[in-house]
């Protein structure tokens, strides 16, 4: 090993020059430094380039016990995983081992695995925690009311359901896409519509309307967020209400080929029917109206009515023409 240590001082001189009648004045000045410079080979421990050095390392410390190996049985778990939080190895009691098994064993451990911290887990949501949560908003929560005790009366009182979706994935992003879809729903009973505007309604919602259960669903897609979807919903159910309950001038030419439905009042199918019974003498004394009435009252004609007239608006099916042909029996008594 070499070692050198050197000072340097600054110095300031002046030197006058006379020559030839010339008088010349030069200055000189020296700058330096008064640090002591210390040059060695040691260079803290690092190896020497020649090899005759040696490397100085920290002592490795020895892993400790787990965690899990000193939690007692009886700990508090939402202390543990108060939030959402990846999956730590070292703070799950349990033998959880998850990927593809290895030449026919079993899937690795859960110690270094990166399949467990990559999924969404719910270990924060343990029964324990849920009830300390919901202890938690039991004093800004109101009591259910006594007078919604049936789903029909909360059905009477709150017809509108709307219906949201949403996701939990192994993804790069937590948000999918699909959360934003609304689906409002209302049984169209429930709104104040009288013939004429139900049956222009039905005819804006199309096949939105469900005639088995009598509901109405709208679906909203459009907007990036659930909220504005849901607002466009409510937008839309109001539109159709108002649209439904206006006449326009051009409804009032509407003939009964331009119907939405099939009406058996005062169409041939009924003066037919009147004109056979009446040849068959099947109703008892009187004249015009009276034994008109008679007819219509008489229960084999009601289901004759019937037949007919889900016969014309439901089409040609077996179950119609069954029905069509027993009514068709009753009526002429054959």
């Amino acid at each position: 090993m070499a070692s050198y240590t050197g000072k340097a001082f600054l110095s300031l001189g002046r030197i006058n020059v006379s020559g030839l009648g010339l008088q010349k004045s030069v200055s000189r000045a020296t700058y330096a430094t008064g640090l002591s410079i210390n040059t060695s080979n040691a260079n803290n421990g690092l190896p020497n380039r020649s090899g005759g050095g040696s490397l100085l390392r920290k002592p490795r410390r020895d892993a400790g016990e787990p965690r899990t190996e000193k939690m007692p049985v009886d700990q508090d778990w939402s202390a543990v995983y108060p939030a959402a939080a990846p999956f730590r190895p070292s703070s799950v009691p349990l033998p959880v081992r998850m990927g593809y098994p290895v030449k026919g064993g079993v899937p690795p451990e859960k110690k270094g695995n990166l399949e467990l911290i990559k999924i969404p887990n719910f270990l924060h949501l343990t029964p324990a925690a849920i009830k300390k949560h919901c202890e938690a908003l039991k004093p800004f929560c109101t009591e259910w009311p006594s007078a919604l005790d049936t789903d029909a009366k909360c059905d009477e009182h709150f017809p509108i359901k709307v219906k949201s979706t949403d996701y939990v994935s192994a993804g790069p992003s937590v948000r999918n896409p699909s959360a934003r879809i609304v689906h409002l729903k209302v049984k169209l009973s429930s709104l104040n519509l009288d013939d004429h505007a139900r049956k222009k309604m039905l005819k804006l919602v199309g096949e939105r309307y469900c005639k088995d259960t009598d509901i109405l669903t709208i679906t909203t897609d459009s907007c990036p967020l659930r909220q504005q979807n849901q607002d466009y919903a409510m937008y839309l159910l109001t539109v159709l209400y108002h649209e439904s309950w206006k006449t326009e001038a051009w409804e009032a030419e509407k003939t009964v080929a331009d119907m939405e439905e099939y009406s058996w009042e005062d169409s041939p199918s009924q003066r037919n029917i009147l004109d056979v019974l009446v040849r068959m003498k099947v109703a008892g004394e009187g004249e015009g109206e009276e034994v008109r009435e008679q007819l219509l009252g008489r229960k084999e004609v009601q289901e004759y009515k019937d037949s007919v007239m889900r016969l014309k608006n439901e089409g040609d099916t077996e179950s119609t023409m069954q029905q069509y042909k027993e009514a068709v029996k009753k009526v002429l008594n054959l």
